[in-house]
């Protein structure tokens, strides 16, 4: 089994495409017409973003710090060499949700920020993030 990809609703695909394509590396790899539009698919790696177009309204406010406090999908993220390189990178387009918070207490030279994409969602980017040696087994 492989990680295949997250699907995001978007009031404006084309600037979401933008986001993730000018700042994390993805591009496109294809379109599907639609009769009320299209569906996106971006790629980076072996990772996929699909894009689907939509003219409803948000029914709750946007996600704020590192993404919705109730059951469901908390964020998004991506793994950086540099976290402060990377919001150097991105300059204005860093809409900063919370942070940047040092992790040190944690793993050594683990930070994270989280910043809203163009349609308000969370996108954690990190660095310096490693697995456990030995987990504890799920009981």
């Amino acid at each position: 089994m492989s990680f295949s990809h997250v699907a995001i609703t978007c009031s404006d695909p084309i600037a979401v495409e933008r986001f993730y394509t000018k700042h994390f590396g993805f591009k496109r790899a294809r379109v599907i017409p639609l009769d009320n539009g299209q569906i996106v698919f971006l790629k980076a790696d072996n990772v996929y973003l699909e894009l689907f177009g939509t003219n409803e309204p948000r029914p709750v406010p946007p996600p704020e710090n590192d993404g919705y406090p109730y059951p469901g999908w908390r964020h998004i993220a991506f793994k950086v060499d540099s976290v402060d390189a990377q919001l150097e990178r991105m300059g204005a387009d860093a809409r900063i949700l919370l942070g940047p918070l040092d992790f040190d207490a944690f793993i050594p030279g683990w930070r994270t920020v989280w910043v809203a994409d163009p349609e308000g969602n969370v996108v954690e980017i990190s660095q310096g993030y490693t697995d456990e040696e030995n987990p504890p087994a799920l009981d």
